[in-house]
């Protein structure tokens, strides 16, 4: 009986176990690509603005994307190979333009991501 429940206890609690998991299923979310240095500096965004964009980005600064929620997720590059890799590239020349981005959605130490596994813009 004892095992019984246990096993009982195990499963109830296992949905749980699987929802606290910081790594997330793939979702596809729309909204425009920032470069976060500038985004977090001083709040520029948009069109007007994506010429810099650009040029930030392609010099290093940390790319996010600002979700039509208005949620901002961090855009990470995916290390499992080289296609994972031209979809990040990709993310870079549509800094500043809104896209649709595909990936594992994460969240590590109060910042939430995504693992970047397609781009497109919209």
């Amino acid at each position: 009986m004892k095992k019984l429940l246990f096993l009982a206890a195990s499963l109830a609690l296992t949905p749980a176990t699987f929802a606290a998991n910081p790594a997330a299923a793939v979702q596809t979310m729309k909204g425009e690509i920032l470069d976060m240095a500038c985004y977090m500096g001083h709040g520029a965004k948009g069109p007007k603005h994506a010429g810099c964009a650009k040029g930030c980005v392609a010099a290093g600064a940390p790319m996010g994307l600002l979700s039509d929620s208005g949620t901002v997720y961090l855009l990470v590059e995916n290390h499992a190979g080289k296609k994972a890799k031209k979809a990040y590239d990709a993310a870079k020349n549509l800094a500043g333009a809104k896209a649709s981005v595909t990936g594992s959605v994460v969240a590590r130490g109060g910042i939430q991501a995504i693992v970047v596994d397609s781009v497109s813009k919209l």
